[in-house]
């Protein structure tokens, strides 16, 4: 990893695009979990690539080159969302997807559909990308304590959640 961040410093763009590829897959579920549509989420990674493309060189330590990049990201994703809390969309109807997504990670997606945002990300964060909550204290420009917290709770709600369902069907 950390040649390639080298040699996409060096602007490869054969290293920069393996780079992205390597991370394409975090950048999508976190995108989505964030925006909760396709379209969205692919301007926002879209957006994040460019910018890491040309940021890339003010990375200080290329350890942290998934933080930063997601960092990036997250602000892309907000961004748009503020974009759309100034536009009213003049249809409500959600398009369908055109893309097949597994079974697990749609069942994960929509349990945490049911989660306030700021618990979602976190837990999304935590337990879909390996970040370790110092990451994710950096990432959301968050204290350490909150992020646990913020764990803590996200767990409580889908224990919550999950009880409840299974009350209702028995």
């Amino acid at each position: 990893m950390d040649t390639l961040i080298r040699r996409a410093k060096k602007k490869d763009p054969e290293a920069f695009c393996q780079l992205m590829d390597l991370h394409m897959q975090s950048m999508y579920k976190i995108a989505i979990a964030y925006l909760k549509n396709e379209e969205d989420a692919a301007d926002a990674i879209q957006d994040t690539i460019l910018t890491c493309y040309e940021k890339l060189q003010s990375l200080k330590q290329n350890r942290y080159f998934k933080t930063w990049m997601t960092r990036i990201l997250i602000n892309k994703c907000k961004d748009i969302l503020a974009q759309h809390k100034k536009v009213q969309p003049m249809e409500t109807l959600p398009e369908a997807s055109s893309h097949s997504v597994e079974y697990s990670h749609a069942e994960w997606n929509a349990t945490l559909s049911f989660l306030d945002e700021k618990y979602r990300i976190v837990l999304l964060l935590y337990y879909m990308e390996g970040f370790s909550v110092r990451d994710i204290a950096e990432i959301l420009e968050l204290k350490e304590p909150t992020v646990k917290s913020r764990l803590q709770r996200g767990r409580k709600q889908l224990a919550d959640l999950y009880h409840s369902q299974k009350e209702e069907t028995v």
